[in-house]
This record gives C-alpha cells, sequence and structure tokens, in this order.
C-alpha cells in the first residue's frame, strides 16, 4: 500500500501542511532500528579503540595566548614543535590570537615551570611583542573530573524523574520507551564525538545534558498524541495500536518538523556566525553539541520510542485481539489514515469508544473516510458509519374545493 492516500501531484511539504500524509513508520520499523543499530555500533567500536577526545578542561594541561595579526597556525605550531607540543591543539581566536592548548611534561614542577616559561619566550618572540603580553594558564585534570561527576548526577536524578512522571502522566511502557530513545540519543552523541575527534570541553557537557531534555519534549507531545486517539480508535476495535500509533506521528510530524527547524536555525546562526566568522570557539563547542543532539533527539522520537511503544503495546492481549479480529476480516495492516481522512471521517477522540462491532475503516478518495461495504463517504456519519437512505417523500394530496 502506498504511504499516502492522497494523490501525488502535491508536493510533500504541501500533503504535511494539509494532513494528507500517511507514511508507515510502524511498518517499517526494522529499517529504523538496523540504521541505528549500525551508528551505535560503529561509535562503540571507536570509543573502545580510541575514546573520546577531551580537551585541556578534563585531561589537564597548559594553555598560552598572545596577540598575533599576522601568524598562522601552521607557524605557532612550527615554533613550539622543539618543545613537545607538535600535536598541540593551536586556534586563532578572536581573528588575531593564537591560543595553544597541550602539556610539555616535567618530572618536577620546577622543570614544567621551566619549559612553559621557553614555550612562552617562543610564542612572544613569534608575535613580536614582550613575555608580559602571553598570557598562560595551567589547569589541572582535577576540575574537568568533578565536572563529570556532577554532570553523571545530574544526568541520573533527570532520568529518575522522567521516569516517574511518565509513568504517572501516561504509562510504564510509554517511560521505557521514552528512556530507550534518551539512551539512544547518548550513544549515538558519544559516538560521533569519538569517530569525528571533535573535543569535549565544559560546554559540550552543558550542551549535551541540554539536548535530552528537547529530545523528551517531542517524545511527549508524539505520546500524548498516541493516548489521545488510542482513548478512541485503538478502543474501537477498528484500527490496530500501530496503525493508531501511525496516525498520531502523522499528525504531529509537521509540528516536530516546524520545531525541530526553529531550534536548528539559531544553533546554527551561532556555529557559522559565532565561530567561524568571529572566531568564538567557546560558542562551536556548544553549538556543535547542540545540533548534533537536536537532530538525534528529532529522530529518535520519530523513528525510536513510537515504534518501540507499537511493539511493546501490541503484545498485550487486548491489542492482540484486535489485530487478530481485523486480520480475520482481512483488514489488518492497511488502515493507513492521513490526518485529513481522521479528521473528516469524525475520528478525533472518543467518538469511537466502545464500538468494536463496528466495520474496520480504510482511507477513502478525496480525503474522507469509507466504511467496509458501505459506497458512500463517512465523513457525515459522526462515526464512519454508512448512513441509512431515507424513503422517498409521499405525495401531498390536492384538497379538493
Amino acid at each position: 500500500m502506498s504511504d499516502t492516500t492522497t494523490t501525488t501531484s502535491h508536493s510533500i511539504w504541501y500533503r504535511l501542511y494539509h494532513g494528507e500524509t500517511a507514511f508507515d513508520f510502524i511498518g517499517r520499523k526494522n529499517r529504523w532500528f538496523v540504521l541505528s543499530a549500525v551508528v551505535i555500533l560503529a561509535g562503540l567500536v571507536s570509543l573502545v579503540a580510541q575514546g573520546l577526545n577531551f580537551g585541556i578542561d578534563f585531561k589537564g594541561g597548559t594553555a598560552w595566548e598572545v596577540k598575533a595579526p599576522h601568524v598562522t597556525v601552521a607557524d605557532a605550531r612550527s615554533a613550539v614543535r622543539p618543545y613537545g607540543l607538535g600535536d598541540a591543539k593551536i586556534q586563532i581566536v578572536g581573528g588575531n590570537i593564537i591560543r595553544v592548548e597541550g602539556d610539555v611534561g616535567g618530572k618536577t614542577v620546577t622543570e614544567k615551570r621551566a619549559k612553559q616559561t621557553q614555550v612562552s619566550n617562543r610564542l612572544a618572540k613569534l608575535a613580536h611583542t614582550s613575555v608580559g603580553q602571553v598570557s598562560i594558564n595551567d589547569v589541572g585534570p582535577s576540575w574537568g573530573k568533578e565536572i563529570s561527576q556532577k554532570a553523571e548526577r545530574a544526568l541520573i536524578f533527570f532520568l529518575i524523574a522522567i521516569t516517574l512522571y511518565i509513568t504517572f502522566r501516561f504509562e510504564w511502557k510509554m517511560a521505557v520507551a521514552a528512556l530507550i530513545a534518551m539512551l539512544h540519543d547518548i550513544l549515538v552523541t558519544v559516538g560521533i564525538y569519538s569517530l569525528s575527534r571533535f573535543e569535549v570541553t565544559p560546554a559540550t557537557v552543558i550542551a549535551f545534558l541540554t539536548i535530552l531534555g528537547y529530545s523528551l519534549y517531542d517524545t511527549i507531545v508524539v505520546f500524548d498524541k498516541v493516548e489521545e486517539n488510542t482513548r478512541g480508535l485503538a478502543a474501537s476495535g477498528r484500527l490496530t495500536y500501530a496503525d493508531t500509533v501511525n496516525l498520531s506521528m502523522n499528525q504531529v510530524l509537521m509540528r516536530s518538523l516546524n520545531t525541530s527547524l526553529v531550534a536548528i536555525l539559531p544553533i546554527l546562526s551561532v556555529l557559522v556566525v559565532g565561530a567561524f566568522i568571529l572566531g568564538a570557539t567557546t560558542l562551536q563547542d556548544f553549538g556543535l553539541a547542540l545540533l548534533i543532539g537536536l537532530l538525534t533527539g528529532a529522530y529518535s522520537s520519530i523513528f525510536i520510542a513510537s515504534p518501540l511503544l507499537a511493539v511493546f503495546k501490541e503484545r498485550e492481549p487486548r491489542y492482540a485481539t484486535i489485530r487478530q479480529r481485523l486480520v480475520a476480516r482481512g483488514a489488518a495492516g492497511g488502515q493507513l489514515l492521513t490526518p485529513a481522512a481522521a479528521a473528516a471521517g469524525g475520528m478525533s477522540g472518543s467518538a469511537l469508544a466502545g464500538d468494536d462491532e463496528a466495520p474496520p475503516l480504510r482511507p477513502g478518495g478525496g480525503g474522507s473516510l469509507q466504511s467496509g461495504g458501505g459506497g458512500g463517504g463517512g465523513g457525515g456519519g459522526g462515526k464512519g458509519r454508512p448512513q441509512a437512505r431515507r424513503p422517498p417523500p409521499r405525495p401531498r394530496k390536492k384538497k379538493r374545493r
């Protein structure tokens, strides 16, 4: 069956805006699961093989900064290479400031201080300035370790609170699906950072915790619509739970796309304008983590959390019985309703609750619903049933004068 019940002459954006899409998210769940599994597996292999590229705040080291308008990164690297900093992180910050981050080593504190002074002198000579103009910052690994521990505690408390909220607000199966989707976001984001060798900084950790809230928000929006439709469509016995989830996701698809787009555009502005044009490297670390997290969160709420929920709920005796009854009628697995068709058929809320014996629904032409065996559209039938034909009016007798 095709993914849409409308004509294909309209563009995808037109059909999304007018609620004329019927994408089969649940029927293709194995594709989404395999894709995510491949990305996560590649990230885990990279994580075991080479780990993460932690910044100076986590592994410790020394940072030098000096104003050098005409010095390139290659010039600075050549200058500090004799001091064991050939692999140091060197950036041009703010357009004309050279920043060098690395570890000069040294067995004793005195030896380490001497090497730091030598690097400062070499950078001052390279920039044609005095040593006093070279700022130096010595960072120990304990600060980054403390930040990591606090982030881990915050993440644990966050997951516990979210689990309790979703369980009491919806049900525990929705909480499990949402937590798996969040775990998916964590593994994918960490894997991408390991594969790409992006540097992990405190700004990355802050952004990482921020995107978990966004991912959960998008998932809750989908689950709320699923619960609303479940009270009517799945309870009526005319749609399986999977088909109800499909309809719900198509109903909120445009909202999810708009939300993601509105959130991503400012982040792209931060990366392009702030980081690449103005040279604000801190914005680059923060914006990059947000961008990866937002894309991953939008994906998981649609392609991971909702299909998992459908898998969990379809195993319940109630919904398994509905599927068996629809299979016997030859109507299971084909109820790909568009949001416009559902609205035209009066299928919102609890309009169909308790109507277990009603014939199964199928999409009708022109955006309306047809009921099994009926010849007319179901839009005017309230519950999608064919209306009985009224007998023709009797001719009136003429009065005799």
